[in-house]
Order: C-alpha cells, then sequence, then structure tokens
C-alpha cells in the first residue's frame, strides 16, 4: 500500500480539535442562523464548526467569519458533488461545472479564514448504476491535482471521504482512498475517514484505521445509524486506541443529520427518512462529552499497557 505523508492543522501541540457539523445546528447559512451556529458550537465545548459547503453562493462569509472569531472557533467545511457537478463524469461540461464549484468553495473556505475541505470531492454523492470508468477517473484526478495546489497556496487541506458503496462507485474504503490519492499525487490531499460508512464497508474499523495510517487527514465521529453516540453498533472503543497507535493529531468531526434541521434536499439525498433527534443542543452536549470519555479510555489503554 502507498503511504501519503500529510500535515494535519491542530489548536494544540499533540491535540485534536474537536468540531461538529453544521447540520446539527441549521440548514441555512445566512446572518442570523450562522451566527447562532457559531456561537452554539462554542458553547458546548466544540473548537471548530464543519460548514456545508454544496451551495457556496449561500453563505454569509463576513458575518460568519466574524462571528467565528467572536465565539473563538476555527472553521472546516464539507461538500457532497451533484450528478450535474460530477468531476469523474465523462462528460467534459460538467466535469467544467463541478471543477468551477469546487474552486469556488475553496475561495469562500479561504474567505472564512477556514483551513479544511473534506467530503465528497471526487464524484457525486449518489448511488451509481455502473462502475466509475478509466476517463472518468483521469477526470477526477486532474481536477483535484489542480485544486490541491491552487488550496494548498491559500493554506486549505483537502481530504477525500471514504463513503459506502450507495453514495460513491470511486472511494468506499481507506485502501482505495490511499490508493486513489496516490493517483492525484499532491501532498496537500488526505484521507477523509467516516466511522458510519466504515461500519458498512470495512472489516474491522481499527484495521482500517491502521492501514491508512499517517494519510488521514481528516475523522468523522458518526454512529451506525447517524444518532446518539454509543446507542448503535459501533464498537467505539477500538477506533479511538486505534487513532491514538497511529498518533493521528487531525481534526474529529461528529456529524450527525435530522431532518428538523437539514435542508429537505440534502436530507433527501442522504435518505433521512426518520429522525432520531430533535434537539440538536442536547445532541452535541451528549457526543461532546462522548468523544472527550472514548479519548481519555484510548489514554489509559495505552499507559497500561
Amino acid at each position: 500500500m502507498t503511504t501519503i505523508t500529510h500535515k494535519t492543522g491542530t489548536t494544540r501541540t499533540g491535540a485534536n480539535r474537536i468540531g461538529i457539523h453544521g447540520s446539527v445546528w441549521s440548514g441555512r447559512w445566512d446572518n442570523d442562523d450562522g451566527v447562532r451556529a457559531m456561537h452554539e458550537t462554542a458553547a458546548t465545548g466544540y473548537d471548530f464548526l464543519e460548514l456545508p459547503l454544496s451551495s457556496p453562493d449561500g453563505i454569509a462569509v463576513p458575518a460568519l467569519r466574524q462571528a467565528a472569531e467572536d465565539a473563538g472557533i476555527g472553521l472546516t467545511a464539507s461538500l457532497g458533488l451533484s450528478a450535474d457537478t460530477d468531476i469523474s463524469s465523462d462528460d467534459p461540461q460538467v466535469v467544467k461545472r463541478g471543477a468551477a464549484l469546487l474552486d469556488h468553495a475553496v475561495s469562500v473556505l479561504r474567505d472564512l479564514g477556514g483551513t479544511d475541505l473534506a467530503g465528497v470531492i471526487f464524484s457525486a454523492m449518489r448511488k451509481y448504476d455502473r462502475p466509475a470508468t478509466e476517463r472518468g477517473i483521469a477526470h477526477s484526478t486532474e481536477v483535484l491535482r489542480a485544486l490541491a495546489e491552487r488550496a494548498g497556496r491559500a493554506g486549505i487541506r483537502l481530504h477525500l471521504e471514504v463513503v459506502n458503496r450507495y453514495e460513491s462507485n470511486i472511494i468506499n474504503t481507506g485502501a482505495q482512498a490511499v490508493a486513489f490519492i496516490g493517483k492525484v499525487g499532491r501532498p496537500e490531499i488526505g484521507v477523509h475517514l467516516d466511522t458510519y460508512h466504515m461500519n458498512i464497508e470495512e472489516g474491522i474499523l481499527s484495521n482500517a484505521i491502521e492501514k491508512c495510517g499517517d494519510a488521514i487527514g481528516y475523522f468523522h465521529v458518526g454512529e451506525s445509524h447517524r444518532g446518539y453516540l454509543g446507542t448503535g453498533t459501533v464498537d467505539w472503543g477500538p477506533v479511538f486506541r486505534a487513532l491514538r497507535r497511529i498518533a493521528y493529531t487531525g481534526p474529529i468531526a461528529f456529524e450527525s443529520f435530522s431532518s428538523t434541521v437539514v435542508d429537505p434536499h440534502l436530507s433527501h439525498t442522504l435518505g433521512v427518512w426518520r429522525n432520531l433527534w430533535d434537539d440538536g443542543a442536547d445532541l452535541a452536549r451528549h457526543a461532546r462529552l462522548f468523544i472527550a470519555a472514548q479519548m481519555a479510555a484510548a489514554e489509559r489503554a495505552e499507559n497500561t499497557a
């Protein structure tokens, strides 16, 4: 397996930044809702907010940047491309639209003072009815190569999210992500692992984490049903112990979705047909304490080994 060295940013030496996906707070990112989300993020103990950037034009950049600075939190972002902006398409015009969207997202994140762009930025986030083509993969790697260079100049790192087979036909496992990034050949790109997707596609989650090693640049914590952490089937102890064994110091973000908050388009895309929560603040507080407890337990296990 190819090993990719990827540097990740932290706010404290040797410590992970802990963040939360913006969809826990809001489906809109205009002045009022966005500002409230920044302060809710800080109030519940998180270091950064992950903004959904699938529609960059809907972001109130000056207000949100100021709100994040006032709240003392950092910003990252994620997005999933659509069929109309799929850079792995065989159609050059579709690829061109996707490249333009990704360029715009990097510009918006730069203007927000953000540090990391993650998600399904290598293909559309949808169920495909056929395998990816060589031409489509070549399109994707070409776009990402140019995007990574531009993002690097802006101080932004890119992370390719490993998602399940129903959301991409290119990257479904950590090993596939490492191999794909090797084809792109840029040091600004890392692997974005997500326990929700890993629980579907990987055999033993801790093994997948260790095999990716320092290629991992971003990590999503999500339960098997995307509800409250610890109430599903993810075996959290081995996950956090594996992160500690590989000395992962990059961002860790909690992600969960409910149609009571998420905008209808994203809710339908993600298949949120039933809600496992309706109080984002309670969910966020619980997740922050859960993550802290798991990290502390992993540290104790290492010290007593």
